[in-house]
């Protein structure tokens, strides 16, 4: 797949229909670009066990997975702290403090826990990705990868993206179960919740159908990210300006694409 190509040269618009007939265009044409990559990359799956494929999959896990764990941990540990406090203090006005723990689960296993992971991983490795592929296409090493015949999908992309369809719902995982810690924390010294009824309450509404929708859209989100930094990365041009450009939209992008697509995998289960 060719990632690299020449500008092409196209009049400038004169108005404003011309404009946005000309920025609607260049949006299909990202959009285009991104799926190619996206579909592209899910096809060279088949050579994630060739050795050095299965060794920098292995090396993106790591960086994924492992060097993402104390801001995950971070982040999973006071979302659910949050969310205690705020639902058990609702809920201690009718006299119902004890469901907190039903509330925590629900809320950490349908949206909360691979929301949060997929943003984490979003900002962190996925505007890590965007920068580097940036990088590299501004040093004009991915055009160099082509001149040698080597798929920059399939050499840069796919390792990316089959590290985070794995490490996202590790991740979410994680989560839930750290904000479900953290809640147990904070309904036992702040709400006198028992600890045993807070875990008992919390079991007791955690579904199947919410643990796999939940790991379904981390799976999705995993997709996402991968593809949105890879494909900013390589989109970027004009040197080192271009390479903040190109961090900042996949970030601000994954937000915004994680939020719909959980939406829609919520509206489609429930």
């Amino acid at each position: 797949m060719t990632t690299i190509r020449e500008p092409l040269s196209r009049p400038e618009p004169r108005n404003a229909l011309q404009r946005l007939g000309r920025g609607f265009a260049d949006f299909i044409a990202e959009v285009g670009f991104a799926s190619t990559i996206c579909f592209s990359a899910i096809g060279c799956f088949r050579y994630a066990f060739a050795p050095r494929a299965r060794a920098e999959i292995v090396r993106q896990l790591h960086v994924c997975a492992v060097k993402s764990l104390p801001v995950v941990s971070v982040v999973a540990f006071f979302i659910g702290m949050i969310l205690a406090l705020q639902i058990g203090i609702e809920l201690r006005t009718y006299n119902q403090e004890a469901l907190t723990g039903s509330a925590v689960m629900a809320s950490m296993l349908r949206e909360m826990g691979p929301f949060m992971a997929g943003l984490v991983l979003a900002a962190s490795v996925g505007a890590a990705m965007a920068a580097q592929i940036g990088t590299m296409a501004v040093n004009e090493e991915i055009a160099a990868l082509e001149i040698l015949d080597i798929d920059p999908v399939r050499f840069l992309v796919m390792p990316r993206m089959a590290a985070l369809v794995v490490a996202v719902p590790m991740m979410s995982f994680y989560t839930c179960a750290l904000g479900v810690l953290g809640g147990a924390v904070v309904s036992h010294t702040q709400l006198a919740v028992p600890w045993a009824t807070y875990f008992q309450n919390a079991m007791d509404f955690a579904g199947e159908k919410a643990l796999w929708v939940g790991l379904f859209k981390a799976f999705l989100f995993g997709f996402v990210i991968a593809t949105v930094s890879c494909h900013r990365g390589f989109r970027t041009e004009h040197g080192a300006v271009g390479v903040g450009r190109a961090t900042r939209e996949s970030v601000v992008t994954n937000f915004l694409l994680i939020l719909v697509v959980g939406y829609f995998v919520t509206r489609l289960f429930y």
